[in-house]
Order: C-alpha cells, then structure tokens, then sequence
C-alpha cells in the first residue's frame, strides 16, 4: 500500500552509496546474496529468542535489499538479478514467522503456519500477475518484474515484523491480523488479474 511512496524515497537516498560502489566494483548480485544471508540469519536467532539481534538482521536486509537495486540501476539492471532478489525476498520473509514458531511452538506455531498460508496467497497472486503481464509497472518502472499492490506489500509486512519483535509476546495476535489483510490482498489481486489479464 505504501511502497509506491516509499521506493522514490528510498532510491533517492541511496543512490549515492550505490554510485560509490559500482565505482569500486560491486556487483548488484554480491550484494543480493549478502543481504539474503545476512537476512536469513533472523531464523535461528528468532528461534533462540534474541528478538532484538533478529530486528537488526531484518532491517539489515532490508537495508541490503533496497541496495541491490539502486546499484543494479548504476549499472546494468539484468532479469537474472531480478529474479534472484525477489526469489531471496520470499523465502526470507517466510523465515520470520518460522523464527518465531520454533522459539515459542505451543504459543506461535499456530498462527505462524496461518500466517504462511496468507504469504502463499500473496506471494502467488503476485508472481503469478508478474508472470501473465510482463515488466511494464507504471508505480514501479525500474523494477525488473510487473509490481501488484494491495493492502500488504513489502512495507507494511516489514512494519509487522518489527512489530513482532518489539513485542514477541504479541506475536500470535499480529500474525493472525496480518494474515487477514493478507487475505483481503490476495482477494483483491485475484479480482484485479481476472479483470485485467
């Protein structure tokens, strides 16, 4: 819902840091796995507990996600580091919601595996829209595959799981609102491709 204001925002401000890297000779793609594996990191330490070291390692990839492309752009933008980025960006966020199933399973697992059902709708809808259309995106004209939106994309689901974080006690009432929204989202996605493919 909030990305499309977000992104300009966000390459704007890290289009200087890409420039003196591809300058030096990073590679988009370098930084694509990087920021995948410090991202994936939050899994076992969600699963220990450490709610605080998971955030950095969450807003780490975050931060390395929004890199990737502002370097690609420096460079040379290629559907092969497309796809990596999104491919990496889905299984890390399914990581967050199994993070805290194995830290707490008696009190989590439950509305973690609601919480991946939604992300199987979302994710989906949205790469299955991608497939069908093509790489036009008027919101999104750099990015390397066709962007839907709807209520939950990658801002919203950020904010959650900072939210998770901040407050891991909370964590089955969170996942269970959001895996709602998430629903609305797939819903919407699924009227808008049938409308508009």
């Amino acid at each position: 819902m909030f990305d499309r204001y977000i992104y300009p925002v966000q390459a704007r401000l890290l289009q200087p840091l890409a420039a003196r890297l591809a300058r030096q000779g990073l590679s988009a793609d370098a930084v694509t796995v990087i920021g995948f594996l410090v991202g994936i990191c939050a899994l076992p330490l969600l699963a220990t507990q450490h709610y605080w070291a998971a955030l950095a390692a969450i807003l780490a990839n975050r931060f390395l996600d929004g890199l990737d492309g502002a370097l690609a752009r420096c460079t040379q933008a290629t559907p092969r580091g497309a796809f990596l980025d999104i491919a990496f960006d889905f299984v890390f966020y399914a990581s967050v919601p199994l993070g805290f199933a194995l830290a707490d399973s008696s009190a989590n697992a439950l509305a973690a595996a609601v919480l991946l059902f939604a992300f199987m709708g979302t994710a989906s809808s949205f790469l299955a829209f991608a497939a069908t259309k093509g790489l036009a995106s008027t919101d999104y004209p750099t990015k390397g595959i066709y962007y839907l939106g709807g209520l939950t994309e990658g801002a919203e689901t950020i904010a959650v799981f900072i939210a998770m974080c901040v407050w891991p006690q909370s964590f089955s009432m969170l996942a269970l609102v959001f895996a709602t929204l998430c629903g609305v989202t797939t819903v919407m996605r699924w009227w808008w491709g049938w409308r508009n493919l």
